[in-house]
């Protein structure tokens, strides 16, 4: 432990700790900008300086260890000079920066122009002279990037290559004239991105941001021959609540339900409608598998392991990097893609209507499900008739609720729906890392043992935020060996130790996103103080499996709606009018490696 002052109070801490830390610990807020902890820890912005007792200079807090030559030292953290330091700083990046605040994606929802608010920052003019102009890459079909917005922090670049380990982004040219890009010039459509958007939640300014549709779908809310039908996915309830003033981890299911009602659709499902059809298909194909493989057959064309589809920023990174395991997707849809095609026909031939005057909204935490609802093989309907028309994300949903004027906080509860807006337990929690396994296997086991009394229904070994997890049960008499991935540079280990021969597994469940759909691309941004000392993801997660537990029904065989749509519709688990809408197919990308 070292004895030190910060503002004249006496503080013991362990060696090693940050000034920012220890600043945190003992109620001290030091504002920072680059600064995200784990993923980009390289102090260069140097917002967060503050002067240190014995240096000549100011020091970065982030990046100051305390040791033991610090005993009896003083640190001040709002000097004048540190506040000066803070706002000559501002007005730097501010020079060479695109102030059309008011049209900004992020206006409200800045830490740049908090920054510069809290400090005081109304001289934006003070340094101006050359200023640097940059096109907007429009070229992807779910995310832009803005680098007359971009203050150089490296957030993006920290996330896409370290955590990601995609690496599509970095800094090119020198001094005044470095931008983050693409090598070589490449817009982002020309590179493996794979639309994850973990770039867009830890931006600071409006550099990036996803594709807004929701124009797309005020127009068709507006259009008297069009049937606007919307599903929700489980994470959004998990994290729309932020923007209206929720705290991080409650679920406003029923708010967003009244909200969308307000809104105009004519119909508001419920994607774990969609996660309970995904869990039947897949248990199926997981058992069909194994059965192959088990004994003395070769497989036949069915390989092991499984590796589920549901994360399309995932199977956009295996079909790019790793085109080896294709053969090992699992060939269900998404549940966003299920959800929409049962939508277009089961429910459509239901109620007498023609799918092409159906336009399908979903909402996403995810921005990859853009990308996702325009691939091959998504339009169980018709050719022409795409599963899903719109994905917007959870962001895209709340400035749709705000444009409306609609006060979320004040509205009364609403339900779902039916059919197609009843899910189980084990839906619900598809949105946290481990979620589709553990839902996946609550099914498994009730087809290889019957209901049993007790019958398992928590797996808890493939549950929490840690990258890479693994586990073994004995289900029936068969051992089933499973890992779950979350964060794409997790996935890219697991797959080696696979390819390797390091592990043998049946299942795996992998998300494209850290934590799962939970902490998605799409999901509402938090900004640095509370992503460096909240764990948002396992907060959010908590109200997922808090819903779970609150469900009558926690397996997806034991929905009724599911029941229903077998029993009139799909036949089996499998069968063919299953594969003929619920399935697809995958084909290795020709993006640069």
């Amino acid at each position: 432990m070292v004895n030190i002052k910060i503002n004249g109070t006496d503080c013991q801490v362990a060696e090693g700790t940050t000034i920012l830390e220890a600043a945190r610990a003992n109620n001290i807020r030091i504002p920072t900008l680059c600064w995200l902890k784990g993923v980009n820890e390289i102090g260069a912005c140097r917002i967060c300086v503050v002067e240190v007792s014995g240096a000549r200079s100011l020091v970065a807090a982030c990046v100051y260890p305390i040791s033991k030559a610090d005993e009896g030292r003083e640190i001040k953290t709002h000097t004048a000079r540190v506040l000066e330091s803070r706002k000559t700083t501002l007005e730097l990046l501010l020079s060479d920066h695109d102030k059309s605040c008011l049209s900004c994606a992020r206006s409200g929802n800045c830490e740049l122009q908090d920054l510069c608010k809290e400090l005081g920052v109304d001289n934006a003019e003070r340094f101006e002279g050359s200023k640097n102009m940059y096109d907007i890459d429009q070229s992807s079909n779910a995310l832009y990037r803005d680098n007359n917005k971009c203050i150089g922090c490296r957030r993006c670049v920290a996330m896409c290559d370290s955590v990601q380990s995609i690496g599509v982004i970095g800094a090119n040219e020198r001094g005044f004239k470095t931008e983050i890009a693409c090598a070589f010039g490449m817009d982002l459509a020309s590179t493996a991105c794979v639309s994850c958007g973990q770039c867009i939640n830890v931006c600071p300014t409006g550099a990036l941001s996803e594709k807004d549709d929701t124009d797309k779908v005020w127009e068709a809310l507006n259009d008297p021959e069009k049937v606007v039908i919307v599903q929700t996915a489980p994470s959004v309830r998990a994290s729309l609540g932020e923007n209206f003033g929720f705290p991080v981890g409650v679920s406003v299911e029923g708010k967003m339900v009244t909200a969308l009602r307000m809104l105009g659709f004519d119909n508001v499902f419920d994607t774990n409608f969609g996660a309970d059809l995904t869990v039947m298909e897949e248990a199926s194909e997981l058992l069909e598998r194994i059965e192959k493989n088990s004994g003395n057959n070769a497989g036949g064309g069915s390989p092991l392991p499984i590796i589920t589809s549901c994360s399309p920023g995932w199977v956009r990174f295996c079909e790019a990097y790793y085109p080896e395991f294709i053969p090992n997707l699992s060939s269900c849809k998404s549940p966003q893609q299920m959800t929409g095609a049962i939508i277009k026909t089961f429910w459509a031939e239901k109620n007498n209507i023609e799918p092409k005057n159906i336009f399908s909204v979903s909402v996403m935490p995810c921005i990859a499900k853009k990308h996702e609802r325009s691939r091959l093989d998504q339009n169980a309907a018709g050719s022409n008739m795409p599963d899903v028309d719109v994905s917007i994300s959870t962001r895209e949903l709340a400035k749709m609720i705000e444009k409306a004027g609609i006060r979320f906080k004040d509205l009364p509860d609403g339900e779902f729906d039916s059919p197609l807006g009843a899910g189980t337990g084990a839906a619900i929690i598809f949105g946290a890392t481990g979620g589709v396994m553990e839902a996946a296997l609550r099914t498994a086991v009730w087809k290889l043992t019957g209901e049993a009394p007790d019958s398992p229904i928590d797996f808890k070994e493939v549950r929490g935020t840690k990258g890479i997890k693994f586990a073994d049960y004995n289900v029936g008499g068969k051992e089933i060996k499973v890992a779950v991935a979350s964060g794409l540079a997790n996935a890219r280990e697991l797959l080696e130790k696979v390819k390797k021969g390091e592990v043998k597994l049946h299942f795996i469940e992998m998300m494209a996103c850290p934590g799962g759909c939970v902490n998605g691309g799409g999901q509402i941004i938090a900004s640095s103080d509370v992503m460096n000392f909240t764990d948002i993801r396992a907060e959010r997660a908590a109200a997922l499996y808090s819903l779970d537990e609150s469900r009558t029904a926690r397996k997806s065989h034991e929905n009724p709606e599911i029941k229903q749509i077998y029993a009139e519709f799909l036949g089996e688990p499998g069968g063919h009018k299953s594969h003929e809408l619920l399935h697809t197919s995958y084909r290795e990308s020709n993006l640069s490696k």
